[in-house]
């Protein structure tokens, strides 16, 4: 008897009209499924990169009597600014004042823009002591006090925050209130240490409020602000945190600093600083705070946050 080619012994295999086995369809399928869901997550990481960063709240405190978002639109629009001799409550300015940039232990400015009352903080507020608030630099008591207004303008009541992931990115380059200690080591206490110290700074906000996001204080010189903008957008587009003060304070307590500048020559000898001007001359020292409230623009929007910018980007 003549039979036909013979079948390979086991199961039988369904083969399309191709020869493509039913099995390696399938595989194909679920290769394709898991390169679209793949391309999927690309572009959902790519857009969370360039996601736009909402500004929700806005504060301030600036030289010529600036406290707040409104007052410094009107400083700018009647061209006013707030350069002013040294006030007597900063340093005696007869007596560090001399024209020649290379006079020893002098500054060769009496000008700069200064903030008033920045002696006044309600330590009780906060929950700070008043022995602590002695020992503790300006700065941290100004920024506490912007911080709280920034969150009041964006409308986000401070007390409601305990415990969210919101971060603090804070530009500080200088540290002149730990000079009193020099001076007089006998004034110290166990408050001087976290009093002057620069990371404490941002902590410190991140403390009294109880946030549990990112917090950092950030030195790089003039660009500080702006590197702390720069770092809460990235910090938010990773999901670090979802709400973010960011900006930067600085306030001149004492002459000291401003003794190596003299000698480098940057203070104009006419008390101005005229940028981009063909009169330009050297610089003008100013101090003040400065913070934005931060949100990815998608959950502003869905929180029904008041919108005042949109970053689009940063980048150092």
């Amino acid at each position: 008897m003549i039979g036909g080619p013979s079948r390979p012994e086991g199961p039988e295999q369904s083969t399309s009209m191709s020869g493509t086995s039913v099995d390696q369809v399938s595989r194909l399928k679920a290769a394709v499924l898991a390169l679209q869901k793949m391309e999927r997550r690309v572009e959902s990481l790519e857009r969370e990169r360039s996601e736009p960063i909402a500004v929700v709240g806005l504060g301030c405190r600036l030289p010529g009597g600036v406290h707040d978002a409104d007052s410094y639109w009107r400083l700018l629009s009647e061209g006013r600014d707030g350069v002013v001799e040294v006030p007597p409550d900063r340093w005696d300015v007869d007596r560090w004042y001399d024209p020649d940039p290379d006079a020893p232990g002098r500054i060769s400015t009496r000008h700069g823009g200064f903030v008033a009352g920045i002696d006044r903080f309600d330590a009780a507020f906060f929950g700070i002591s008043p022995r602590e608030a002695a020992q503790m630099d300006p700065q941290q008591r100004f920024l506490l006090e912007v911080a709280w207004e920034t969150l009041e303008h964006a409308a986000l009541a401070p007390d409601s925050l305990a415990g969210s992931r919101t971060g603090v990115f804070v530009g500080v380059t200088t540290g002149d209130y730990a000079y009193r200690f020099v001076v007089d080591p006998a004034s110290m206490d166990a408050h001087s240490g976290t009093g002057t110290s620069l990371s404490v700074l941002a902590g410190r906000l991140s403390y009294s409020l109880d946030f549990v996001g990112p917090g950092l204080a950030i030195d790089t010189a003039c660009s500080s602000s702006l590197v702390a903008v720069h770092l809460a957008a990235r910090s938010l587009r990773l999901r670090e945190c979802d709400l973010a003060l960011a900006g930067g304070v600085m306030l001149f307590t004492s002459p000291l600093s401003l003794v190596s500048s003299s000698r480098m020559r940057l203070f104009s000898p006419t008390g101005r600083c005229r940028t981009f001007d063909a009169a330009a001359d050297g610089i003008v020292s100013g101090e003040g705070c400065g913070l934005v409230a931060l949100k990815r623009l998608a959950d502003a929007v869905a929180d029904g946050d008041r919108i005042w910018a949109v970053l689009r980007g940063s980048a150092v």
